[in-house]
């Protein structure tokens, strides 16, 4: 009689995935299968769950620069290219639709891009999403770092950006690293100032997005962006 062959740690979540969907899997499971082995005394499971508890999460494990992913033990450059690609992946596929779209039908995409890009930031940044008269997404771009002030963000350097990718929209995006969504009084004055700036070349800014607590809120839906 032939034995069932021995199927191991790293194993089982595959195949689960397979019969069962990723929904069926921990966190922890689906990173397993990415990183495929754990250390020595260590199956990738366990390995995983190591990961993701010294990280707090799969957000802030998946936004850790390299040079932060190297301090690991265990972590040599293959499963370093691994989490860097899966995070790049995870980018391109937010900013898809946004490419091949009119973004004015998908509020709730660009939030969830904005998201990606700022929630888990540490220092309060600024970006700025440059649209084609199409309505689709042309280039992101950091246009500050620290906190958000009319002297820290330049318009003259704005309106540069803008010509030179030839936008006719832009969106501003920045985070609350305090966990607030209450837009400030200064950022209700770079809203202003910036919309007057770009209206004298014809470029319209269509909105402004703050991002805290894995949340955003558009200041055009709160009605301080008038059409």
């Amino acid at each position: 009689m032939t034995s069932s062959p021995i199927i191991s740690l790293s194993e089982r979540p595959r195949e689960r995935l397979i019969k069962h969907g990723p929904k069926v899997l921990s966190t922890a499971e689906l990173l397993a299968i990415i990183i495929s082995t754990g250390t020595k005394g260590n199956n990738v499971l366990n390995f995983c769950d190591t990961l993701l508890e010294h990280f707090g999460g799969i957000r802030a494990l998946l936004n850790a620069s390299s040079e932060e992913l190297s301090h690991i033990k265990g972590l040599g450059n293959a499963k370093i290219s691994q989490l860097l690609a899966l995070k790049e992946l995870a980018a391109r596929a937010l900013e898809e639709p946004l490419r091949q779209d009119n973004i004015l039908n998908q509020s709730t995409a660009v939030k969830n891009y904005c998201i990606h890009h700022l929630g888990h930031l540490e220092v309060e940044h600024c970006y700025a999403l440059l649209l084609n008269k199409g309505f689709k997404l042309i280039h992101t771009a950091i246009l500050a770092e620290g906190t958000i002030d009319q002297a820290q963000i330049y318009p003259r350097e704005v309106l540069k950006l803008a010509l030179r990718f030839h936008a006719t929209y832009i969106i501003l995006a920045h985070n609350h690293p305090s966990g607030s969504l209450e837009p400030s009084h200064a950022d209700l004055q770079i809203t202003d100032h910036l919309k007057e700036v770009l209206a004298l070349v014809d470029i319209k800014l269509l909105d402004h997005m703050i991002i805290a607590n894995g949340k955003a809120v558009s200041l055009a839906e709160l009605g301080y962006i008038s059409s």
